[in-house]
C-alpha cells in the first residue's frame, strides 16, 4: 500500500483561532464555561474540551444568568447577542473572521434593499447565523432548480451570498443559476467560500487521478468535510469520511491500492496520524506528503480576550 498525504489538510486558521480562544478562556476563566454550539464540527475536539468541564449548549437559555459564554466559529445571529446581554453572559466572540464578512455583507445589501439568495445548507450554524442578520431580506437557496424558480420583489435589486463551506463547484452550478435567472445579481466583493475550504478541495482534485481510494477524516456534521468526500465520489473514486482510526473498515481496503488521506479544516492532526500509524503497521504501507497550496493565514484572537491578557 501507498499511501499520499494530501496538504493542506486539517485545521484551518479560523479554526486555530476559535480552539485557541477556548483554551484561552479556560485559563483566564475556568469552568463552567459555555459555548453555543459546537466550537467546531469535530467530535474528537468537543469530547476533549467537554471532558475538561466545557458545556456545550444549543440554546441561550440554558446558560445561566452572569456565565461566560463563547460564540463558536460559525458565527451567531443578533438575536443571539441581544439574548446574551439580557442574561448578563460574559460573551466571547471567536466566529471566523470569514464568516464575519459574510454577515457584513448580508447587512450592507439589506440596507441597500436588495433581495439576498443565501447558496448554504438549510440548518447548519453558520446558515443560522447569516439568516439571522437580516431574516426579512434573505432567503435560503439549496439547488439550482430552487434558484431557477424563485419570485422576489424587485429583479433589479437581487444579491446573492454563500455559506463558506461549500463545494467551490457545487456553488458555482447555482450561482450560474442565479445568473441566468436575475442577470443584474449582485455579489460579494470577494469569494464568500473560504481559502481553506478552496484549497482543500483543490488538492483532492488534483491528486485524485493517482490514488485508488480516499479517506477524509472529519466528522459527519462537518460540511467542509463532507465535500471532500463528495469530490471523490463526483469522480468515481471510493471515498470514506471517519472521524478516526475506530470507524475505519479494513475490507475497505486491499494492501495494493494508493490511498489518498486528507482532513477537513476541523479534523485534528493527531487523529490523522493515528489513522496513517495503523496503516503503516497494517500493510506495510509507504508513504509520501505532497502539497498543493502553502497555506499562511493566521487569525487574532477575540477582542475580549486580548482585553484580558492585556
Amino acid at each position: 500500500m501507498h499511501l499520499i498525504l494530501a496538504n493542506p489538510r486539517g485545521f484551518c486558521a479560523g479554526v486555530n483561532m476559535a480552539i485557541e480562544s477556548l483554551e484561552r478562556a479556560l485559563e483566564l476563566f475556568g469552568t463552567p464555561l459555555y459555548v453555543y454550539h459546537e466550537i467546531v464540527h469535530n467530535l474528537h475536539v468537543v469530547d476533549r474540551f467537554r471532558r475538561r468541564g466545557v458545556v456545550f449548549v444549543d440554546r441561550i437559555e440554558d446558560i445561566p444568568s452572569g456565565a461566560n459564554v463563547l460564540y463558536s466559529a460559525h458565527g451567531v445571529a443578533p438575536a443571539i447577542r441581544t439574548a446574551a446581554l439580557q442574561r448578563s453572559l460574559r460573551a466571547i466572540d471567536a466566529t471566523c473572521p470569514l464568516v464575519t464578512k459574510v454577515h457584513l455583507e448580508a447587512v450592507r445589501f439589506a440596507k441597500e434593499g436588495y433581495t439576498i439568495l443565501l447558496i448554504g445548507h438549510e440548518g447548519h450554524d453558520e446558515v443560522a447565523g447569516t439568516l439571522g442578520e437580516a431574516p426579512d431580506s434573505i432567503r435560503l437557496v439549496q439547488t439550482a432548480e430552487e434558484a431557477a424558480d424563485l419570485q422576489v420583489p424587485d429583479e433589479a435589486k437581487v444579491a446573492y451570498l454563500t455559506q463558506t463551506t461549500l463545494s467551490v463547484d457545487d456553488a458555482e452550478v447555482i450561482i450560474s443559476a442565479l445568473r441566468k435567472r436575475f442577470p443584474h445579481i449582485a455579489g460579494p466583493s470577494r469569494d464568500d467560500i473560504c481559502y481553506a475550504t478552496q484549497n482543500r478541495q483543490e488538492a483532492v482534485k488534483d491528486l485524485l487521478p493517482e490514488v485508488d481510494l480516499i479517506l477524509v477524516v472529519g466528522s459527519q456534521n462537518s460540511s467542509n468535510s463532507l465535500r471532500l468526500a463528495e469530490i471523490a465520489c463526483s469522480a468515481g473514486k471510493p471515498a470514506y469520511l471517519i472521524d478516526g482510526l475506530r470507524e475505519l473498515q479494513t475490507n475497505w481496503l486491499r494492501p495494493d491500492q494508493t490511498v489518498l488521506i486528507t482532513a477537513g479544516a476541523s479534523a485534528p492532526e493527531d487523529v490523522v496520524e493515528e489513522l496513517v500509524a495503523f496503516l503503516q503497521d497494517r500493510y506495510s504501507a509507504t508513504m509520501e506528503s505532497r502539497t498543493i497550496r502553502e497555506e499562511h493565514v493566521s487569525f487574532p484572537l477575540p477582542r475580549e480576550l486580548r482585553l484580558v491578557s492585556a
